[in-house]
């Protein structure tokens, strides 16, 4: 019986070990295609942009270029607003991420504190605002009696609370932040504002650096706030300087005659591509800098 239980015991680890080799080819075989389906749009849209637009309306142009032309970028680039559309954008993402980011976690650290008096029903009135607000009217209305109405502060100061930061920031520093920390502070004299800005803050790098991104993001993409709040052009962020160039081009393309029109409609076709070059690349870059950061942030604060 005992020669028996030997010979099978291999046998029985060999067939473990051929099940979980197929589990892990399979694993990486879908890791591997979606990887593919993640990554080729992207691609695509690279490529188009230095591609003949037939080819790309026509389907004839799946890996490599096709009638290489960097038409589409020079005529973006004709439009001097673009650059004022850059400087407004980078002021805008980086002004506002500062002080979403200086609002959102000092609420989320308030409201981490066991010893904040009625933490609990402020936080369900943050809660409530996530499903619930003024709509647009009251708001514009708001905006223009507090005098934000076409200005800079507009883009970056009514806006800059997000309830799902201060949630996400709230659970990191009540599951990566002891309490016992604190106490060991006060003993050696830490006050409230000393030990928030020189413990809790270095120690919150993942969550911040995630925060931070998601902040960035959202600020050089937005367009529709400039397109409610904002009257004057030197104001206007990128996106929404694009997206003129783009409906001034379909436009001009449509009313036109000829061999006029198809050069227009080719060039507006082009366009397309080129501007989600020219405004998603600047953003892309600050992946790999926070990127260490990325999923511990991510996964620590959504532990509870």
């Amino acid at each position: 019986m005992n020669a028996v239980e030997a010979v099978a015991k291999p046998a029985a680890s060999k067939e473990k070990r051929r099940t979980f080799d197929v589990l892990e080819a399979l694993i990486y075989l879908f890791a591997v295609m979606m990887l593919i389906l993640i990554v080729y749009p992207i691609y695509f849209i690279v490529i188009a942009s230095f591609s003949d637009p037939a080819a790309v309306a026509g389907g004839r142009m799946w890996v490599l270029p096709m009638g290489f032309t960097l038409d589409g970028y020079q005529e973006l680039l004709k439009h001097s607003n673009i650059w004022i559309g850059y400087k407004n954008t980078i002021l805008y993402t980086v002004i506002g991420t500062l002080i979403s980011l200086a609002v959102n976690v000092s609420a989320a650290y308030a409201l981490s504190r066991k010893d904040l008096a009625g933490r609990k029903a402020i936080t369900l009135f943050f809660i409530f605002t996530m499903f619930f607000n003024g709509g647009l009217i009251p708001t514009f209305l708001t905006i223009r009696d507090f005098h934000l109405y076409d200005t800079f502060l507009v883009m970056v100061l009514p806006f800059s609370v997000a309830v799902f930061n201060i949630i996400v920031a709230r659970t990191f520093f009540q599951s990566s932040i002891p309490g016992d920390l604190w106490e060991a502070a006060q003993l050696d004299g830490c006050g409230n504002l000393k030990y928030y800005v020189q413990i809790v803050l270095p120690l919150s790098k993942a969550v911040l650096s995630v925060l931070a991104l998601w902040t960035a993001v959202g600020y050089w993409n937005s367009y529709f706030n400039a397109l409610i709040y904002l009257k004057d052009q030197d104001l206007y962020p990128l996106q929404l300087i694009l997206r003129n160039i783009l409906i001034t081009n379909q436009m001009q393309s449509s009313m036109g005659t000829g061999e006029a029109a198809v050069i227009a409609m080719r060039l507006a076709n082009l366009m397309r591509y080129s501007v989600i070059i020219v405004s998603t690349l600047p953003i892309m870059c600050m992946y790999p800098f926070v990127q260490k950061y990325f999923n511990q942030g991510v996964m620590i604060g959504a532990v509870k």
